[in-house]
């Protein structure tokens, strides 16, 4: 069976399905990190760079030690010695930026040419610079990359409800506070929630950043299992539900993304006034009658 959403020359639409029991998806740091929401209609909303955050890390454990997949934007990395990777040979490239004895970039080394070269350098070594793309002409030049891959911001099916519960310790953090015995703390979370994700493959930016059928594999994957490998108290049970892919023959697509996102159907089942489970959703797909030139793969539902 020939896996069309493999194809990095094709371009793929894909809807994302997954939800949380018990737990923050995304917390808002503007609201005491409460659960992101939309203040009209209470829906629940996971912004795109968490998404990506999540396949970063799942790359970054599954592939991180392999040539072509190490991860750009890491925890704590600092950028601008990762840039300068792409002008000195790697073992020097951290030790020489921090002690202050990089190269002058601002000169010859950064004409055009040059440039580009660090930005392809950049593209072929860089997992999330090839997939997501990355402005890296801050500091040590590297240029700009447009990615292929593109997130929507998840949002809920149903409005959640964000709750902020009070936790206690049995100790204390400083020795004054010592006759206290214990001490106060929050923490955010919602009792469930489904969320839908949009995601978009461009073939035309694939080509420019170098994408390979084994960088999608690793893509696809990465979207079933990264909330495997994500564990935390603080955001619960989450768990992929679905993962749906509509591959076009033509670069350009044989369909608009929305009528071909809309054959997928999520509705409350009869009689269930509050979800708290995946199962008190009915998801329905229309596989019927595709338009011509575009694939449905199902990878779970």
């Amino acid at each position: 069976m020939t896996k069309h959403y493999l194809d990095p020359n094709k371009r793929h639409d894909a809807v994302l399905l997954f939800d949380v029991q018990d737990g923050n998806p995304n917390g808002d740091p503007d609201a005491g990190n409460l659960p992101r929401v939309d203040p009209e209609t209470m829906h629940g909303i996971v912004t795109d760079v968490c998404q990506k955050r999540k396949v970063r890390n799942f790359v970054d454990y599954a592939r991180g030690k392999q040539p072509r997949f190490k991860i750009y934007v890491q925890e704590g990395a600092v950028l601008n010695a990762q840039h300068a990777r792409a002008y000195l040979d790697e073992d020097n490239a951290i030790r020489s930026y921090l002690k202050g004895n990089a190269p002058n970039f601002k000169t010859e080394k950064q004409s055009p040419d040059v440039t580009e070269k660090a930005r392809i350098w950049m593209c072929q070594n860089f997992y999330d610079v090839r997939m997501f793309g990355a402005v890296m002409s801050m500091g040590v030049n590297c240029g700009q990359v447009r990615g292929p891959l593109q997130f929507t911001f998840a949002r809920s099916i149903d409005p959640i409800t964000p709750l902020d519960i009070s936790i206690t310790r049995m100790a204390v953090t400083k020795e004054e506070e010592k006759d206290k015995e214990r001490t106060m703390g929050r923490k955010a979370m919602i009792p469930y929630g489904l969320y839908r994700s949009h995601v978009f493959f461009s073939p035309h930016q694939a080509q420019d950043t170098g994408v390979q059928t084994e960088d999608l594999e690793v893509f696809w994957d990465a979207l079933l299992q990264m909330w495997e490998v994500d564990r935390s108290a603080s955001r619960g049970m989450m768990a992929c539900r679905g993962l749906v892919i509509f591959s076009h023959d033509s670069p350009l697509g044989k369909a608009p993304a929305h009528q071909l996102f809309a054959r997928l159907q999520i509705q409350r089942k009869q009689g269930v006034a509050t979800p708290r489970s995946f199962a008190d959703y009915a998801v329905s797909l229309d596989q019927s009658d595709l338009p011509q030139g575009v694939h449905l793969s199902v990878l779970t539902l």
